[in-house]
C-alpha cells in the first residue's frame, strides 16, 4: 500500500523508535521520584526532550508543558486562559477564532459558548437541536475568505473590551492553507488579546520562532512529523518572572508547572524529542523534497480538466493536495474504499470522518463535499507513487 495521507498521521521514524525503547523496558522510572538513579534517567530525559521541541519553535525550555497531543493542549490553554481571565482577572469572557478550526479549537470554543454539554453534542449542536447553556463566555467564529483563511480586518473588527483571547489555525488540516500569523499576532498585541495558534500541522514541517512571530500560545503534536502518538506540547509564553497564570487542566501532583498533573510518559515525551531533533536537523531539504513532489503532482492535475485544487496556491503548507473532482457521479468515499488496497487516502481531516466538512462549507464549497480526495505527502513517498494514484484516479 501507497501512504499518502501523512497530515492524518505519519509513520514513526526509525532514530525516533530507537530512542524511546529503552524507556519502555530498562529505563523505567518515574522522573518525579528524582531520588535514585532509575528516576534521575528519566527525568533527565524528559528534560533533554523539553530542550529539543523548545528549539523546534526557537522557545524557552520552561515555556513547553507536555500534553497528551495537541487536543489536550488546545484545551488546556483555551479553557486555562478563559477560566483564568474571566474568573481572576475579571477581565473578559469573549474569544475569537474562525469557522475553519480543527475541532479541538471549534467544540471547546462551543462548548465555552454553551452551544454544546460535551463532545456527545457536538454533532447536533451543528444543526442547532442543542439548547444553549449560560457559561458566561461569548465565542465569535469568523467568516474566512475563499481560501479558509482569516484576514487581519476581519479580526481586528471582531476585538471587544471584552475580548481576552483569540485562536487561529496555522494550517488548516483539510485544503493546507496557511493563515498570516505575523500579522493576527501583530492585531492581537496591538488590542492586548493573547493570541493561541494551532500549529498542529506546521511544526516539524515549516519553520517556527516564536521570537518572530509573537504568539502566546501554540498545540503541537508528535505524530504529525514522524513522532509517536499519545504525547503532544502546550507552548506557553513566559517572561522574566515565570509561565503566565491561568487555570489548571488537570489537577494532582505538580507536574508540568502544575497545570498538567500526571505521571509523564517517559518513553513518548523521548519519542517527541527526538523527532524534533531530526526535524531540526532536516526541515529544509525535506521541505525542499516534498515540494518537489508536490509540484510535479500539481503538473499532473494542470492537464485533468475534471480536477481543481483547493487552498491557497501560494501561502500553503508543502504536500497537502485538496482535490475536487468536478464529475457529478463521483464519491469520495467509494473511491477512497475501492483504492483503499493500494492507496491510503482521505476525504478530509480524520478528526471530523462521517460529518459534513465545516471547511469546505466556510470556503464556498459545500456542494463539492461528496467529491473532495485529500493527499499529503512525506519526504518517505516518491513521484512514482504520487503519478501512480494520480493516473488511479484519472
Amino acid at each position: 500500500m501507497i501512504y499518502l495521507d501523512n497530515s492524518a498521521t505519519s509513520p514513526i521514524a526509525q532514530e525516533v523508535f530507537e530512542a524511546m525503547r529503552p524507556y519502555l523496558q530498562e529505563e523505567y522510572g518515574n522522573p518525579s521520584s528524582k531520588y535514585y538513579p532509575l528516576a534521575a534517567h528519566a527525568a533527565d530525559a524528559v528534560e533533554n526532550s523539553r530542550s529539543w521541541v523548545a528549539k523546534l519553535i526557537h522557545a524557552k525550555p520552561e515555556e513547553i508543558i507536555f500534553t497528551c497531543g495537541s487536543t489536550e493542549s488546545t484545551n488546556m490553554i483555551i479553557k486555562g486562559v478563559a477560566d483564568y481571565k474571566k474568573y481572576y482577572e475579571k477581565k473578559g469572557n469573549h474569544i475569537i477564532t474562525s469557522k475553519v478550526e480543527h475541532h479541538a479549537t471549534l467544540n471547546t470554543c462551543r462548548f465555552l459558548n454553551g452551544d454544546i454539554y460535551s463532545n456527545q453534542d457536538a454533532t447536533f449542536s451543528l444543526f442547532g437541536k442543542v439548547p444553549k447553556v449560560d457559561r458566561g463566555y461569548e465565542v465569535t467564529f469568523l467568516d474566512v475568505n475563499e481560501y479558509g483563511q482569516v484576514t487581519p480586518d476581519s479580526f481586528e473588527k471582531a476585538i471587544r473590551p471584552t475580548t481576552t483571547l483569540a485562536s487561529f489555525i496555522w494550517a488548516n488540516n483539510e485544503i493546507g492553507s496557511l493563515n498570516d500569523m505575523d500579522a493576527l499576532a501583530a492585531v492581537a498585541h496591538k488590542h492586548q488579546v493573547l493570541l493561541h495558534a494551532d500549529a498542529t500541522q506546521i511544526a516539524g514541517k515549516l519553520p517556527i520562532d516564536v521570537e518572530q512571530t509573537r504568539v502566546d500560545f501554540l498545540s503541537l503534536s508528535a505524530h504529525k512529523f514522524h513522532g509517536p502518538k499519545g504525547v503532544g506540547a502546550a507552548y506557553i509564553r513566559g517572561d522574566d518572572y515565570g509561565l503566565p497564570p491561568m487555570s489548571a487542566f488537570m489537577h494532582g501532583g505538580e507536574q508540568e508547572h502544575g497545570l498538567r498533573a500526571g505521571t509523564l510518559a517517559v518513553h513518548n515525551i523521548v519519542g517527541f524529542g527526538k523527532a524534533a531533533e531530526l526535524a531540526i536537523a532536516n526541515e529544509q531539504q525535506q521541505t525542499a523534497y516534498i515540494q518537489k513532489l508536490e509540484q510535479a503532482a500539481k503538473k499532473i492535475i494542470a492537464f485533468n480538466e475534471h480536477l481543481e485544487l483547493l487552498g491557497d496556491p501560494e501561502h500553503h503548507l508543502p504536500g497537502v493536495i485538496s482535490l475536487v473532482v468536478n464529475q457529478d457521479d463521483f464519491d469520495n468515499e467509494r473511491f477512497v474504499k475501492r483504492v483503499s488496497a493500494k492507496f491510503a487516502i482521505s476525504t478530509g481531516s480524520a478528526c471530523t470522518a462521517g460529518m459534513p466538512s465545516h471547511v469546505l462549507q466556510a470556503i464556498g464549497k459545500g456542494d463539492a463535499v461528496s467529491r473532495v480526495l485529500r493527499i499529503s505527502l512525506s519526504a518517505e513517498n516518491t513521484i512514482d507513487q504520487v503519478e501512480a494514484f494520480l493516473k488511479e484516479l484519472s
